[in-house]
């Protein structure tokens, strides 16, 4: 398990990689993953009223979680697809990209956390 708490991409993408290439998982799970949480990321700055989100990765029995916790109490929620929007498809993105993906309250704000099955 790792806790970064980073305003940097960078240092959450490399912490992710490391994690999921010593347990096996395949690069194109590792890409997916690391563009789901730089979404999560992105959207924690933005919407989170929080400017080094923490991001939390666990790797247990082959499955992945990855969270990232944000001072804002507000839950994200998917926007509808226009094909116009220059934003707006954060979620949607996660959510195709990983198995599953929630939100828990925290007792100051909330982290949103996507899960991946089976490293490989």
């Amino acid at each position: 398990m790792r806790h970064l708490n980073t305003p940097s991409i960078a240092i959450a993408r490399q912490s992710l990689l490391d994690t999921m290439t010593r347990v096996g998982w395949a690069p194109s799970a590792i890409f997916d993953a690391q563009l789901a949480l730089v979404e999560l990321l992105v959207n924690a700055w933005r919407h989170g009223a929080t400017p080094a989100p923490v991001v939390q990765i666990i790797s247990i029995d082959g499955s992945l979680r990855v969270s990232v916790t944000d001072e804002s109490p507000v839950p994200p929620s998917p926007q509808l697809l226009d094909l116009f929007a220059e934003s707006g498809r954060g979620l949607q993105l996660v959510a195709g990209l990983s198995h599953r993906w929630g939100v828990d309250p925290q007792e100051r704000g909330k982290s949103v956390w996507f899960e991946l099955d089976g490293a490989a």
